[in-house]
């Protein structure tokens, strides 16, 4: 049995979803899963709905946008006209209630039940066309599967009931008129039976997380990339792919920002020693990049990664006091509460600072938050630069130019916080 993921530039118009079918009947034949990503801005058109309702804002031309943007690309997909039993209609139906109603205090909670419905519109699609292009498949509602707290937009796995369910995923596949199972990315239920979500890019994750727990052979996550990259190519001119990377590479890699995979994706494969394809949707028969135990070859190429538009943030007493270890737990509680994430974080006598993503919203929930005993200043515009197996000449080359304000380095890594000089030093 195999796991396939596709993102949602992967399924972003009728030719995407049709070249899915192609990818699938071109593959040896395997039972598989498919999880499917909101089809291609799909997630950020329903953000804009759920801020405009949330503000209390007219929501219903950006709402109006998502449903135009799907009805295309069924018209074009279903000629037609749509099968019997199409599940799009329903959701659309409910997705539309939900919003007739006023929304409750927690963003988060809403957040996660109106950006949900994006993963359960192109699955329905997706699943409603191969099957009337003769493959034998079922639409599996991934939150019946997949279970979490309910830590809202940063859920977390509850792994006891997610395993137990795996047998219900199998249970599928043995069926013989079911081949291929479709399902969503991102989204999972809580603990109180509503919809969570695993964070952004999540559906990696969920990936991994139905192939450990269906003992899955592989994992080939399908991108617009031919593998996995040294360096963002809107960074970079001369870019390496990555032909094979291990676990522990790919770990390092994603935690310092790589897009390519999301970063919780690899533990549970590691633990199950599940091979990760990562592979180009336009060019299926390149061979990508593979992810696996060996670390041999982690070494040989150097790997760049920016992350712009980051915020330093230094935290420091009012009484001038150092920062100790109880002083950290309950900064660290705070940001826990808010769900704010870290990128990087460092450590002096009087003061903690770390980076982190362009959130203004959670920024001000923290300095209110902390206001009482701390102070909280902050430098928007940084870019964070990560260079793994880093040598001298080509990092002063990506320094130029730049003030660097913070710096950590090991013998494999170094870390960068940085922006443009403005001026003669």
């Amino acid at each position: 049995m195999e796991v396939f993921k596709f993102g949602g530039a992967s399924v972003k118009d009728a030719e995407a979803v049709k070249n899915v079918a192609h990818i699938l009947h071109a593959a040896p034949a395997a039972d598989r899963v498919v999880v499917i990503s909101a089809m291609g801005k799909t997630t950020n058109m329903l953000e804009e709905v759920l801020r405009d309702w949330f503000d209390g804002r007219g929501h219903a031309a950006a709402l109006q946008r998502v449903g135009t943007y799907h009805r295309n690309i069924i018209d074009e997909v279903f000629t037609s006209g749509t099968p019997q039993g199409f599940a799009f209609d329903n959701l659309w139906s409910e997705l539309a209630s939900r919003l007739d109603r006023a929304p409750g205090e927690d963003f988060d909670f809403e957040y996660d039940q109106v950006v949900s419905y994006g993963e359960l519109f192109s699955t329905a699609i997706v699943a409603a066309y191969l099957e009337s292009e003769g493959f034998k498949s079922e639409w599996v509602d991934v939150r019946n599967i997949i279970r979490t707290d309910s830590a809202y937009r940063k859920a977390r796995v509850d792994w006891a009931r997610t395993r137990k369910n795996g047998e219900v995923l199998k249970g599928y596949l043995a069926d013989e008129d079911c081949e291929v199972v479709v399902t969503q990315g991102f989204i999972a239920k809580g603990n109180l039976g509503n919809t969570t979500t695993l964070g952004r890019e999540g559906s990696d994750f969920s990936a991994s997380i139905l192939a450990h727990i269906t003992d899955a052979q592989t994992v080939t996550i399908w991108k617009d990339v031919r593998g996995m990259q040294n360096a963002d190519p809107s960074w970079f001119n001369n870019t390496v792919r990555l032909p094979q990377i291990s676990y522990r590479e790919a770990i390092e890699l994603s935690y310092y920002g790589a897009s390519v995979i999301h970063p919780k994706t690899i533990q549970p494969l590691q633990d199950k020693g599940i091979d990760l394809h990562v592979k180009s949707f336009l060019e299926p028969e390149e061979a990508g990049t593979i992810i696996q135990a060996n670390a041999e070859r982690d070494h040989l190429i150097p790997s760049y990664i920016f992350k712009p538009e980051q915020i330093l943030v230094s935290v420091s007493r009012r009484d001038l006091a150092f920062v100790g270890e109880q002083q950290l737990s309950g900064i660290f509680a705070t940001l826990d509460t808010i769900g704010l994430n870290i990128n990087m974080m460092q450590l002096s006598a009087l003061n903690f600072s770390f980076v982190m993503d362009n959130d203004t919203r959670r920024l001000e929930r923290l300095r209110s938050m902390l206001s009482e005993h701390y102070q909280v200043r902050y430098n928007e515009g940084m870019t964070l630069l990560t260079v793994r197996h880093y040598d001298q000449p080509t990092l002063a080359g990506l320094v130029a130019g730049n003030e660097v304000l913070l710096e950590q380095k090991t013998r494999s890594t170094i870390r960068l916080v940085m922006r443009p000089k403005t001026g003669d030093a």
